[in-house]
């Protein structure tokens, strides 16, 4: 099978300087009693009443670093607003909180990728400890996503002949084995070679095959 260079674009990601907890819960004392306890973590929270007005929040919703969900709630479920956001490519970690959590239910709720799946009443400290690690990873997540957008952009500014170089540098080919490939110089290949090492940013051949295969824009 052949090599190929794929274009993918990744969806820009919001720049925020401390990460987003949202909380939704349809029972006034509950939502305000997680906020409360989750703002103890120093994080900032936001908190709605439904669903439909989390989902209305476009900027939460894409800034959000952990989901903490009720099930039942009128109008849209916990379990239905999961599907959306996976449906959606939305992947924030989603801590259910629920006091009419069955097995079937945690089962799915796991299933479509849930962080965890608390029954009320919960213990205190074990959401705070959820809650820090469903931020941590979804840091993360987002820090890896940022650092692939930055190599993506990186390779679109590489002209086709260094792309094409580039491809026999990840394949592990040798200077005189690209040329002969590409039918060009060797002098051709090793300009070629230093510009990819400079518009990449990277200082070995180790470095450069990690970043690009990691893009997944690079097949084997």
């Amino acid at each position: 099978m052949p090599n190929t260079l794929r274009s993918v674009s990744s969806p820009a990601l919001p720049v925020r300087s401390e990460p987003l907890v949202c909380v939704v819960d349809d029972d006034d004392a509950v939502r305000l009693s997680i906020r409360l306890l989750i703002e103890t973590l120093g994080l900032e929270v936001r908190a709605f009443a439904t669903a439909l007005d989390f989902l209305a929040d476009a900027q939460a919703r894409e800034a959000c670093h952990c989901l903490v969900l009720d099930v039942r709630m009128p109008g849209l479920s916990g379990t239905a607003l999961q599907e959306r956001l996976v449906r959606e490519g939305n992947l924030m970690p989603i801590i259910f909180v629920s006091a009419h959590g069955d097995v079937p239910m945690v089962a799915r709720a796991m299933r479509e990728g849930a962080f965890d799946f608390l029954q009320k009443p919960f213990n205190d400290q074990i959401l705070l400890d959820r809650v820090l690690e469903a931020v941590h990873h979804a840091s993360q997540v987002r820090r890896q996503r940022l650092e692939i957008q930055e190599v993506e952009r990186r390779l679109d500014s590489l002209t086709q002949r260094e792309q094409d170089v580039m491809r026999g540098m990840v394949q592990g080919r040798l200077n005189k084995q690209i040329a002969q490939d590409l039918g060009i110089s060797m002098k051709t290949v090793e300009q070629h070679r230093a510009r990819v090492m400079e518009k990449l940013a990277v200082a070995s051949l180790a470095e450069l095959v990690r970043a690009v295969l990691k893009t997944g824009r690079f097949e084997l």
